[in-house]
């Protein structure tokens, strides 16, 4: 199993920043497993869960319309880390944050969720 850890979350003005960080860690017993796409969705209550950002093992990234241009992801590959560094954020942005990363090995392949960092934006 590989798991993820997020830290970062907490409580902001708006237009203020905050980084989050997910850092995976574990192993699949007799193989060796890639982690490849990872990204942030993000989460308010009632509502379904939004892709914020994601970001390739080769370092290519993708952004909802609503974040591009505030938001920025980042990944280490050596050490199974991505960061998201949120500038200018506004209530709107108020969620729940999850990290995912999509895991393989021989033929099979999950995705690893964390458990969530809430992020609060004050008006």
């Amino acid at each position: 199993q590989v798991q993820l850890v997020e830290s970062g979350g907490g409580l902001v003005q708006a237009g203020g920043s905050l980084r989050l960080s997910c850092i995976a860690s574990g192993s699949i017993p007799g193989s060796d497993f890639s982690i490849n796409t990872m990204g942030w969705f993000r989460q308010t209550p009632g509502k379904q869960r939004e892709l914020v950002t994601s970001i390739s093992s080769g370092g290519s990234a993708n952004y909802a319309d609503s974040v591009k241009g505030r938001f920025t992801i980042s990944r280490d590959n050596a050490k199974s880390t991505i960061d998201l560094q949120m500038n200018s954020l506004q209530p709107d942005d108020t969620a729940v944050y999850y990290c995912y990363a999509g895991v393989s090995w021989d033929r099979f392949s999950y995705t690893s969720w964390g458990q969530g960092t809430q992020v609060t934006v004050s008006s």
